[in-house]
């Protein structure tokens, strides 16, 4: 029996492999694909196979969004995220907010939720997925001009813990009806400061240990890296911070700072966020009945048409009211709110905590994310040109030489480019007049 599970599952994975290469070639976000993937291969599909465990879903979604916001963190550029530091937080807090009560008002009329309820859903889908937008763009050979890159990547970054905070904070409101939302402030402080902290020092950790353990094998690297993420994860939760934010500042952390086998780290946690990526949205595709998603058709394309015409445009012009970014960039900033994985799986939180409305919110969640996706995905390059945000995609090859410091050495290596303008060019290095200690270790030419 076990065999078979074994062959389903590499069957999926391999497929969803190939799901990516189409994906690329079409400008369609992958996760939209691997959504589907797991649709047909569910109950309702040519697949067949029987899934309804929530609590299963929200776990693998949990563990996997941990490792993909590490990731994440570990592959953010600091000092090009550092300038718009202010408008990313901004947006990751307020932005997240006025997201959640647009939606959720909008959907308290529509729907005949109560308040709570309405909010409940609007905050459920008030978190952004600014790598799917990155690899639409990627595969156009096309990129963005100005912050508006680094903004979206600290923005998608930090808001699933505001996100998650909001949908449980008002879970809590509906099963515990004598509890006061006065409360839910001061836990909310309570819960950023302390995932910050932490989320600092588990970074600080993590880079001491790496660097000072001297580990004979460099396959034992990632797997330090790897219980560290979870311990920092773990540790947070336990002590009432946010894990999330503490998972996402540790990669930054560790990633800012020179650290050994730093790029094997990266390639390692990056090929993890894809199987985790994978395993995701497979799961949460099998947890979804298309045959229940036909009835709120209506009603899933009126909630995301509020949130991608209203509730994300309100969010950007009110939160970036004083940033120096024009009208074009604010416009697309507001039309690449696209939805991913996080508002299904805090979608599973109501279920499992047995809230009435439960289904019909996963299912309205399920179908805006797939109308976001579609929507607003294929349409970010034709936009990109339209608002002349768009900018050539530079291709950066990465040759393979790694140098690992050691021993306290403060050199490092250097990828330089020599345009045909420059002056080196042309020259031989003995011309260039280069300090003594510079080493010259490969010259690429022509590929």
């Amino acid at each position: 029996m076990n065999e078979y599970i074994l062959i389903g599952a590499s069957i999926l994975l391999l497929m969803s492999v190939l799901v990516s290469k189409i994906s690329d070639r079409l400008g369609i976000p992958a996760l939209l694909l691997f959504l589907i993937l797991g649709m047909l291969a569910g109950s309702d599909g040519p697949g067949g196979i029987y899934f309804d465990d929530p609590a299963l879903a929200q776990f693998v979604g949990v563990v996997a969004l941990v490792l993909i916001l590490f990731s994440g963190g570990l592959d953010t550029e600091w000092n090009r995220v550092r300038p718009v530091i202010k408008e990313g937080l901004i947006l990751s807090t307020l932005g997240v907010f006025i997201t959640a009560l647009v939606v959720g008002l909008f959907a308290s009329v529509l729907l005949g939720f109560s308040l709570v309820e309405g909010l409940l859903l609007g905050s459920i889908v008030s978190s952004t997925d600014a790598a799917a937008v990155f690899s639409v763009l990627r595969s156009k050979g096309i990129s963005l001009k100005g912050q508006l890159k680094p903004l979206l990547e600290l923005e998608s970054g930090s808001n699933d813990p505001m996100a998650i905070f909001l949908t449980v904070g008002l879970i809590q409101l509906i099963t515990q009806p004598d509890l006061s939302p006065v409360n839910l402030i001061g836990l909310f402080v309570l819960q950023m400061l302390v995932g910050a902290v932490l989320g600092y020092g588990m970074g600080r950790v993590m880079l001491f240990l790496v660097n000072r353990l001297k580990l004979g094998y460099e396959g034992l690297y990632p797997v330090l890296t790897l219980s560290l993420v979870f311990l920092t994860f773990g540790l947070t939760d336990a002590i009432g911070g946010s894990g999330f934010l503490a998972v996402y500042l540790a990669g930054i952390v560790l990633g800012h700072h020179d650290c050994i086998h730093k790029r094997s780290l990266l390639r390692f946690h990056d090929g993890l966020a894809w199987l985790m990526q994978i395993a995701m949205f497979l799961t949460l595709g099998l947890l979804v009945f298309p045959s229940r998603l036909v009835p709120i058709i209506g009603i899933g394309l009126l909630i995301a048409g509020c949130l991608m015409f209203v509730a994300r445009p309100v969010s950007i012009f009110v939160g970036l009211l004083s940033s120096a970014l024009n009208w074009r960039e604010k416009t697309f900033m507001s039309w690449v709110g696209l939805r991913g994985a996080v508002p299904i799986i805090l979608a599973t939180f109501p279920l499992l905590a047995r809230i009435p409305q439960a289904e019909l919110i996963f299912n309205v969640i399920f179908f805006i994310v797939l109308t976001s996706v579609l929507l607003q995905g294929t349409s970010i390059p034709l936009i990109a040109r339209w608002l002349r945000v768009d900018a050539p995609a530079i291709s950066k090859r990465l040759y393979p030489i790694e140098y690992t410091p050691m021993g306290g050495l403060k050199s490092e290596l250097k990828e330089l480019p020599v345009p045909s303008n420059s002056h080196m060019a042309g020259k031989a290095i003995v011309e260039l007049g280069l300090p003594a200690d510079f080493l010259v270790i490969l010259i690429a030419r022509d590929n």
